[in-house]
C-alpha cells in the first residue's frame, strides 16, 4: 500500500457535486465560453456522423442515435463528475444493444436501458465506483479487442454493399459464412464509396488532422451518391430519413415478464457503461491532470440512460475518442459538452432532411475506422509476451467476448485474472516468507539500517512513496492517489519498489501512466528497490527510460537529484 499521511474524509455532497458546479465555484468568465463553444461544436462535428453509424449498426434507426447524444450527452455532462466527459451512444455497445434488439424489440432495449440508468445511479450512491477499477488490465484489452471485432464484421454487408436472402446472423461464425454465400452480389458503387470515405479520413488524419475527417468523409460521399444517384443503400432509402422534430418524452410498456425477461440485458448494459464510462474519464484524467469523482459520474451516466430511455434513445456512457477530441478542441469544463449536445438537437431541428443521401457503406466506413482504433493493437502484443498469465487472461477474455457473450468474457476474464493472482502469490510466498506481511524486526536485525534522515520527508521538490506488498489489479487504482502529489509544485518523484515482491500488468500500466503524466508536468520519476521480475514487468508495459530512471534505493535516487549537474549528469537544473 502507498504510506501518506491521514487525509479528511470527503462529506457525501462533496463526492456527488458535479463537476459543473465546480468549475462555476472556480470563476467562469466570457474567455472560458469562448473556448467551450469552439470545443463543444468540434465534438459535436465528430459525434454526428458516428452516432448515427452507431445507431445503424445497433439495429435501430440513425434517428434514436442522435436523440441519445442530445439527451444523454447534455445530461452526462451537466450532472457528472467529470470535467470532460462526452457522453452519447458508444461503439462498444453495438453488439449488446443488437442482440437485445433482435430478442425483446425496440420496446425491451428502450426498458433495458432505463433500467441500466436505475442500476448505474444504485452504484454510484452505493459507492461502488472505486470497484470497477480492480477489473485487471487483460480483461479490459481483451474484451475491447474483442468488441472491435465484432463491430467490424458487423460492418462488411455495407461495406461491401451484400445482398443478404434473410437475416443476418448475430454471431461471428454464421454471420461470416452468410456472407461469404453473399458474395456475388457485391455492389461496385458500395465499394467505391467505402473505398473514397476510407481514404478521406485516413487521408485528413495524416496531412490535415485537425479536419474532421469522419463529417467530410459522409458530406462528399452523400453528395456524390445524390448528384450522380449511384446504386447504393442510403439511410432515406432504408429508414426513411431523420425526422425534423425532437420526441417528446414518454413511459415504455412495462409489465413483471418484461422486466424480467430485460433485466440480464439491463445488467449487461449497466456493467459496461460503468466500465466504459469510468475509462473514458480516466483518459481525460491522463490528458489534463485533473481528477474524477467516480461514483458522481457513475449517478450522471444512470440519469442520462433513464433520460435517453424517455425519449426513445439506446444506451448513454463515456466516449473516449469524443472525450479526448473535447480536451483536445480545449475545452475549459463541462459547458463543452452541454454544448455539443445542443449543436446537434440544432441539427435535428434544422439539417436533417440532409442526412437521407447519405449512404450506408460511408457510415460503415467510419465505423470500420472506429473499430480499428479501439483494438488497442499494441497492448494486445505487449500482453501476448509480458507472461503466460496474462496472455491467457487476455485470449480468454477476447475470444469469448467474439464467440460467446461480452458479460461472460468478462465474468470470466476477472476469475480467470484472480486465480492468477492467488498462484503468483502462492509462488511468491513459497520464495519469501515474510514477502506478503512484514514482521517486527529488532533495530540491529537488518545491516543495510541507516539513520533517518528527516530531509527526505521534508524536501518540498522531491517526493517519495514506499509502495509495501503485493501491487495488483485490486490495489492498482489507489495509486491515483498519488497523482495529488504532483500537483504541489514538486521535481522529482521518487517510487520505492523495494518491499514489492511482484506487480501485475495492470499495476505496470498504472506506473506507466503516472510517468507519462509526470512528464507533461516536467516532473521527474525515479524508480527505485526494483527486483529483476519486477523490473521486467515494468521494462515490458513502457516504463523505461527516458520515461522513468531506475536506481538501486531512494537514498541514491535523491543524492543523484541533489547532485550538482556536472556530478549527476542530469540536463536539468539541481533541485537545491
Amino acid at each position: 500500500m502507498l504510506m501518506r499521511p491521514e487525509r479528511r474524509q470527503p462529506s457525501f455532497a462533496e463526492l456527488f457535486t458535479p463537476k459543473l458546479v465546480t468549475v462555476w465555484r472556480e470563476g467562469y468568465g466570457f474567455a472560458d465560453f469562448r473556448d467551450d463553444v469552439l470545443s463543444g461544436l468540434t465534438v459535436a462535428i465528430v459525434a454526428l456522423p458516428l452516432s448515427m453509424a452507431i445507431a445503424i449498426a445497433s439495429g435501430t434507426s440513425p434517428d434514436r442515435g442522435l436523440v441519445t447524444a442530445v439527451v444523454g450527452g447534455f445530461l452526462v455532462s451537466a450532472l457528472g463528475g467529470s470535467r470532460f466527459q462526452i457522453g452519447g451512444p458508444a461503439g462498444a455497445f453495438i453488439v449488446l444493444v443488437a442482440a437485445t434488439v433482435s430478442r425483446h424489440g425496440i420496446d425491451g432495449l428502450i426498458l433495458a436501458t432505463l433500467l441500466s440508468g436505475v442500476f448505474l445511479m444504485a452504484a454510484g450512491y452505493l459507492r461502488l465506483g472505486t470497484y470497477i477499477k480492480f477489473i485487471p488490465y487483460p480483461v479490459t484489452v481483451g474484451f475491447t479487442a474483442g468488441i472491435a471485432v465484432i463491430i467490424f464484421a458487423s460492418q462488411i454487408r455495407d461495406l461491401l454493399g451484400l445482398t443478404l436472402d434473410g437475416k443476418e446472423p448475430g454471431e461471428l461464425l454464421p454471420k461470416l459464412a452468410a456472407l461469404g454465400r453473399a458474395w456475388p452480389t457485391l455492389n461496385g458503387a458500395a465499394v467505391a464509396v467505402t473505398l473514397a470515405s476510407l481514404a478521406i479520413i485516413l487521408g485528413l488524419r495524416q496531412w490535415r488532422p485537425s479536419w474532421p475527417g469522419i463529417l467530410i468523409a459522409v458530406v462528399v460521399s452523400a453528395a456524390a451518391a445524390a448528384l450522380f444517384a449511384l446504386p447504393v443503400e442510403t439511410i432515406g432509402s432504408k429508414f426513411g430519413g431523420i425526422p425534423q422534430s425532437f420526441p417528446l418524452p414518454s413511459l415504455p410498456v412495462v409489465s413483471l415478464a418484461k422486466l424480467q425477461a430485460v433485466l440480464p440485458d439491463a445488467i449487461a448494459f449497466a456493467l459496461l457503461g460503468a466500465i466504459e464510462s469510468l475509462l473514458s474519464a480516466v483518459v481525460a484524467d491522463g490528458m489534463t491532470g485533473r481528477r474524477h469523482r467516480s461514483n458522481c459520474e457513475l449517478v450522471a451516466q444512470g440519469v442520462a440512460n433513464i433520460g435517453s430511455a424517455l425519449f426513445g434513445g439506446i444506451c448513454v456512457t463515456g466516449t473516449i475518442a469524443r472525450t479526448a477530441t473535447n480536451v483536445r478542441s480545449g475545452a475549459h469544463g463541462p459547458v463543452s459538452g452541454m454544448l455539443h449536445a445542443l449543436f446537434l438537437l440544432l441539427f435535428i431541428l434544422v439539417a436533417a432532411p440532409l442526412a437521407s443521401y447519405i449512404p450506408l457503406a460511408s457510415l460503415a466506413a467510419v465505423l470500420a475506422v472506429v473499430a480499428w482504433n479501439m483494438a488497442d493493437k499494441h497492448d494486445f502484443n505487449i500482453l501476448l509476451r509480458a507472461s503466460w498469465g496474462d496472455a491467457v487472461v487476455l485470449l480468454a477474455t477476447f475470444l469469448l467476448t467474439i464467440f460467446r457473450d461480452l458479460t461472460e468474457g468478462i465474468v470470466v476474464g476477472f476469475a480467470l485474472g484472480a486465480v492468477l493472482f492467488i498462484n503468483r502469490m502462492a509462488e511468491t510466498t513459497g520464495i519469501e516468507a515474510d514477502a506478503l506481511v512484514a514482521g517486527d524486526r529488532a533495530d540491529d536485525a537488518n545491516g543495510e539500517r541507516v539513520p533517518y534522515d528527516a530531509a527526505l520527508a521534508s524536501d518540498p521538490n522531491v517526493l517519495v512513496y514506499r509502495i509495501t506488498g503485493a501491487f495488483f489489479f485490486g490495489v492498482a487504482s489507489t495509486i491515483g492517489s498519488v497523482l495529488d502529489g504532483l500537483s504541489g509544485g514538486h521535481k522529482a518523484f521518487v517510487i520505492d519498489f523495494a518491499a514489492v515482491p511482484f506487480l501485475d500488468s495492470t499495476a505496470a500500466n498504472a506506473i506507466k501512466g503516472i510517468a507519462e503524466k509526470a512528464r507533461r508536468q516536467g516532473v521527474r520519476v525515479i524508480l527505485t528497490g526494483t527486483s529483476q521480475s519486477v523490473r521486467r514487468a515494468l521494462l515490458t508495459h513502457g516504463a523505461r527510460p527516458p520515461l522513468v530512471k531506475y536506481r538501486a534505493s531512494v537514498a541514491a535516487a535523491v543524492a543523484e537529484l541533489k547532485a550538482p549537474p556536472a556530478a549527476s549528469g542530469m540536463e536539468t537544473p539541481t533541485l537545491r
